[in-house]
């Protein structure tokens, strides 16, 4: 575990939430993927699906300066996450619905999130981010992709039990393919590479870049 991950883990009152961080921020390779990902730019970020601000925390200690907006909506989570906003400057979270239009001007991450949502709302997220990224920024999304895997079917399994327990508040689980992402960013540089690291699920990340000119190539 790196030392940005260990300070996030630790700065969690709760007993459950520090070892739900100090797990996730060492077994999950996404963290430091999107970190790695947004070096260099300087737009602010907005991050459908924050949590309770994992991802927003370990930026900050990672040396990530620009602004951070994170929506939930979960409201249990965004107050976990506000309890820890003040010891860093320049993060918002606030309860909000992963289907309202996204700011524009900002880069976008999705962790975790399309497959809480109808093909209609999937779309129609996906389109929401793509028309506010500004030139040269950046979409990263990361989701399991609905396949033939046995990757795939733990997955499902283990996202079915997050939702019994009521860790995760989900109507539904309705897994993207991974056409269903790609197609939504046409013209855009993209790349998709696994990014399931230790973990078991069936989980991809895909990136997303809009040409400096502020129009995609087709």
């Amino acid at each position: 575990m790196t030392d940005a991950a260990r300070l996030v883990a630790e700065q969690f009152g709760s007993p459950f939430l520090r070892s739900y961080a100090r797990s996730k921020l060492k077994i999950d390779p996404v963290y430091p993927a999107v970190l790695e990902l947004l070096r260099g730019s300087t737009a602010p970020l907005y991050d459908i699906g924050c949590g309770v601000g994992l991802l927003e925390f370990f930026l900050r200690a990672s040396g990530f300066p620009h602004a951070i907006t994170g929506i939930d909506h979960d409201a249990r989570k965004v107050a976990k996450a506000n309890e820890l906003a003040s010891r860093y400057s320049g993060l918002e979270f606030r309860s909000g619905d992963a289907r309202d239009p996204v700011p524009s001007g900002t880069n976008v991450v999705l962790i975790d999130v399309l497959h809480y949502f109808s093909d209609a709302d999937q779309r129609l997220i996906l389109a929401s981010a793509a028309a506010a990224v500004p030139p040269r920024g950046i979409v990263i999304i990361r989701d399991a992709v609905r396949d033939n895997s046995l990757r795939y079917r733990i997955t499902v399994a283990q996202e079915g039990f997050s939702r019994a327990v009521h860790w995760l508040r989900a109507e539904r689980l309705n897994f993207p393919t991974r056409d269903t992402i790609t197609s939504a960013f046409d013209g855009f540089e993209a790349e998709v590479v696994p990014m399931w690291g230790r973990t078991p699920f069936n989980n991809y990340l895909f990136v997303f870049r809009r040409s400096g000119a502020g129009t995609t190539k087709r």
